[in-house]
């Protein structure tokens, strides 16, 4: 059993739970067939920044001990996000993620979409080994949601009419949803009260939204060799984010017409000039600074502690953050 202490965690101190997902994920992905093994090494280069499983473990560090079970979810979250990673490859016709060649770009649509799937089967066989069916039945219904948000956002590429309110839900499904169950679950397997569990659901999904405008934002400004994927996709593949929605609905007359013929000409330089020009990549960031403020206070019912404190800072370097 793998338990911490009641003096909490801070981000320096997660380093051997985190490496227990690391084992839990490679034990799970273990396979008789080298090719199998093979993609999944390659794969396992994806975890990066370890954002779901950092957030699982703050969050049940600040109301008791964390143990195996923790891990196990830790370790599935992570796993269903590193699924969407390949299947949005696919999706974008991304060649680089993590500063290395995607597996559709190394193997091809096929392998790169059944080896996504192949995570997702694992995940929910991973997270049986927990013993709690309403884990995997919070996890399947957060995983649906997912999914829809994807879909939604491929049914409006091309819609120079999207809204923030549209947007903003997508973002919610596709991205934060993930991130909210994360610390809802953390919590709860620590013996969380209810209220507790459900500011710190809001919590994960506010700073998840956040998340994704400021992957939007390096969408369009950041340099991929920092960043270290493949950027200019949003536009290549015609999804409207935060920055050009905010910009559409306040242009008119000659700035519109330059804005959707760069749009439309996939000129990334004419875009990124003009939205910085209208002030739109400024508001943008600014509203994931409101909703990382507004995730923030959530954090009042989470006892004063370590762990707190911890979330509270990686919830700020979010909107900070170039890679």
């Amino acid at each position: 059993m793998i338990s911490t202490g009641s003096e909490g965690l801070g981000l320096s101190q997660l380093a051997p739970l985190l490496a227990e997902v690391g084992k839990a994920f490679e034990r799970q992905l273990a396979s008789d067939l080298p090719p199998v093994n093979t993609l999944c090494r390659h794969v396992e280069r994806y975890r990066g920044k370890m954002l779901r499983p950092t957030m699982v473990f703050l969050c049940g560090q600040a109301f008791g001990p964390v143990g195996e079970r923790h891990v196990i979810v830790a370790a599935t979250c992570e796993m269903i996000h590193m699924a969407t990673l390949v299947h949005d490859d696919v999706l974008d016709e991304a060649e680089v993620r993590r500063k290395g060649h995607t597996v559709n770009h190394l193997r091809g649509n096929e392998v790169a979409v059944m080896l996504g799937d192949y995570l997702i089967s694992n995940a929910f066989h991973l997270c049986s080994r927990a013993g709690d069916p309403a884990l995997n039945l919070r996890l399947g219904e957060v995983t649906n949601t997912l999914c829809e948000g994807e879909l939604v956002q491929l049914s409006h590429r091309e819609d120079l009419s999207l809204d923030e309110r549209t947007y903003f839900e997508i973002v919610r499904r596709k991205t934060a949803v993930l991130i909210g169950a994360c610390c809802e679950l953390g919590a709860q397997l620590s013996g969380a009260p209810a209220d507790a569990v459900a500011a710190l659901r809001r919590f994960g999904e506010g700073i998840g939204v956040a998340f994704q405008i400021q992957d939007d934002l390096l969408d369009l400004e950041g340099r991929q060799d920092v960043v270290g994927k493949s950027l200019g996709r949003d536009l290549e593949k015609g999804k409207l984010t935060l920055p050009v929605i905010i910009h559409l609905a306040q242009a008119s007359g000659e700035v519109r017409e330059r804005t959707i013929e760069a749009i439309r000409a996939r000129d990334g330089a004419a875009l990124l000039a003009e939205l910085t020009s209208s002030g739109s990549l400024a508001a943008a960031r600014s509203r994931a600074v409101e909703l990382v403020a507004a995730a923030r206070t959530e954090l009042r019912h989470v006892p004063a502690g370590v762990s707190r404190d911890a979330l509270d800072a990686a919830a700020m370097a979010i909107v900070h953050r170039d890679f």
